[in-house]
C-alpha cells in the first residue's frame, strides 16, 4: 500500500501516540488485489486512528507508527489542509477509497454565563499548552490560586488534575514543554476538585488513570462520604471493570491519604455548572456556581435532575473537560451535527460509496487508545472486505499520490514528507537531551518547517 498524508493545519507532530490534532491523508494499495497498479486508499488523519487504519491495511506487517510512515508502500504528506488545499472529492477521484480519521479538534461549550472569562480554559487547550501544540503556546494560565475546578470526570480530566498536582521532579522526566514546566514549578494550586453531574457509578474515567491519582506523591484524596451512600450495597451487581474502579474510589474515601500531604484532590458528584462567577471588578473568574443534582434511574442510563439547590465554590482556575467534538471537514462529506460524527455503518460513510471513517470522527470522543486501535482495525477490515466483494471498482486505474502531489504543487502547497518529519523529531530529541528530557518540543510552526525542509 502506498500512503500519502495530507494534513489540515500546519505541520503534524507525533509525540508518542499524540498527533497534535492535525489532519492528513495516507495513500495505499493492498497487495494481491485486482487492478494493474493495486488499489489506492487515502487516509485523512495523522493520529492513532489514521495510523492504526493504515497498519491494518498493510496486513499487520508493521507494529509501530514510525514503521508505518517508513513503509515502502506508504507516503506521508503533512502540512496539507484537507478541505482547503485539497477537497475530499479530489481525493476520491484520485483513490479507490478514502478513510476519514481526522479526530475531534473542536470543544464542547458549557453554555453557561461567564465561561468566556479569563481563568476559564477548555481541557483541549490546557492539554495542548503543556503538550506543546503551537496553537496553544500563548495560553499562559494563571496558576496563582489555591483551588482549581475541573468540570468533567473522564480520563482527560484526571490527566489535567495530575499535571496540576504532580511534583515538578516527576514532570521533569516527561516530555512536557519547558515553558509549562517552569509555570507549574511556580504554581500555587494545592487543591483540585473534579466535578461530575452524576454519581460514582457513572464516572467516565478508567481504573488506570484513577490509580495514578491515588498514588500521586504528597497528595491526599478529599471526598464527600455522602456521595457514596448506598454504593457498597451496589458493588455485587456491577460488571468487573466498574466494580474494581468503584472499589478503588471507596478505598480512597476510607483512607483519605496522608494528612501531612500539602496537596489534595477529590471528586464532587451530583453537580452541574450553571455560572462562572467573576470577581468584584468583573475581569476574571474567581468561582463557579454549581447546581446540586439527584439521579433518576440507575446504572449507565441514570439521568441527572436538578434539585433547585445551588453551591458556590471559590476557585481561580476552571477547566472544562466535558468533551471534544469532531467538526465538518468538507461540504461533500455527510455530518451529524447533533452527535458531531460522520454518520456511518461499521465505518462505511452513509450514502457515499468508497468513503470510510475510523476513530473519534466515526464513534465520538470515547474510549482509550486501545479502543481507537480496535475501531480502526475494524474499519480497515470492512474496507478490505468491500474490495474483495467487488463493492469498490478496482478495474479503474487511479493515479493516487501522483495526481494529488501535482495538484498541491500547482496550488503552492509544500508538503512535509515523513523523512522530513523525522528531522523535526530528531531536533526535538536533541534539544531534550541537553535538558535531561526525552525531548523538548518545538512550539513554532515556521521553525518546524525550516528544520523539515533544510
Amino acid at each position: 500500500m502506498k500512503m500519502i498524508n495530507l494534513m489540515r493545519g500546519s505541520v503534524m507532530k507525533i509525540h508518542g501516540l499524540s498527533s497534535a490534532s492535525r489532519r492528513l491523508a495516507a495513500e495505499g494499495g493492498v497487495r494481491g488485489l485486482s487492478s494493474s497498479s493495486g488499489p489506492r486508499v487515502c487516509i485523512v488523519g495523522g493520529g492513532p486512528a489514521g495510523f492504526y487504519t493504515a497498519q491494518q491495511l498493510l496486513k499487520n506487517v508493521i507494529n509501530t507508527f514510525t514503521q508505518t510512515g517508513q513503509h515502502e508502500r506508504c507516503s506521508f504528506h503533512g502540512n496539507v489542509n484537507v478541505g482547503k488545499d485539497v477537497t475530499i472529492d479530489e481525493l476520491r477521484q484520485a483513490y479507490h477509497a478514502v478513510v476519514l480519521s481526522y479526530g475531534a479538534e473542536g470543544n464542547r461549550s458549557m453554555g453557561i454565563p461567564g465561561e468566556g472569562l479569563p481563568g476559564v480554559f477548555s481541557a483541549k487547550d490546557f492539554v495542548g499548552w503543556y503538550n506543546g501544540l503551537p496553537s496553544n503556546k500563548e495560553l499562559h494560565p494563571d496558576l496563582s490560586f489555591e483551588t482549581a475546578v475541573i468540570l468533567g470526570q473522564g480520563n482527560v480530566a484526571l490527566d489535567v488534575a495530575r499535571i496540576l498536582l504532580a511534583p515538578v521532579e516527576m514532570l521533569k522526566e516527561t516530555d512536557i514543554t519547558q515553558n509549562a514546566l517552569e509555570a507549574l514549578a511556580g504554581s500555587k494550586v494545592r487543591r483540585v476538585l473534579i466535578v461530575g453531574r452524576r454519581g460514582p457509578l457513572q464516572i467516565a474515567c478508567t481504573i488506570k488513570e484513577l490509580r495514578e491519582m491515588v498514588n500521586l506523591p504528597n497528595t491526599r484524596a478529599d471526598m464527600l462520604p455522602a456521595d457514596f451512600e448506598g454504593i457498597a450495597e451496589a458493588l455485587k451487581d456491577l460488571p468487573r471493570p466498574r466494580k474494581r474502579l468503584t472499589e478503588l474510589m471507596m478505598k480512597a474515601v476510607k483512607e483519605g491519604g496522608d494528612d501531612k500531604a500539602e496537596k489534595c484532590w477529590g471528586f464532587r458528584f451530583f453537580r452541574s455548572p450553571v455560572e462562572v462567577l467573576a470577581g468584584a471588578d468583573g475581569k476574571r473568574a474567581t468561582g463557579i456556581r454549581l447546581a446540586l443534582n439527584k439521579l433518576e434511574g440507575s446504572g449507565e442510563s441514570a439521568r441527572a435532575e436538578v434539585t433547585g439547590q445551588l453551591e458556590d465554590v471559590d476557585c481561580g482556575l476552571i477547566i472544562s473537560s466535558i468533551g471534544y467534538k469532531s467538526i465538518p471537514i468538507d461540504p461533500a462529506v455527510p455530518f451529524d451535527p447533533r452527535r458531531a460524527i460522520v454518520p456511518n455503518e461499521m465505518g462505511r460513510v452513509q450514502d457515499t460509496a468508497g468513503l470510510y471513517c475510523s476513530g473519534w470522527v466515526k464513534r465520538g470522543p470515547t474510549g482509550v487508545i486501545a479502543t481507537t486501535m480496535n475501531d480502526s482495525f475494524d474499519t480497515a477490515r470492512v474496507l478490505i472486505q468491500d474490495m474483495e466483494a467487488g463493492k469498490l471498482d478496482l478495474s479503474v486505474n487511479k493515479p493516487g499520490a501522483q495526481a494529488i502531489t501535482a495538484l498541491l504543487q500547482t496550488r503552492g502547497v509544500r508538503a512535509v514528507l515523513f523523512s522530513q518529519w523525522e528531522k523535526i523529531n530528531a531536533a526535538e530529541e536533541k534539544r531534550g537531551k541537553s535538558l535531561g528530557k526525552a525531548r523538548e518540543k518545538l512550539l513554532d510552526v515556521d521553525e518546524m518547517l525550516k528544520i523539515a525542509w533544510s
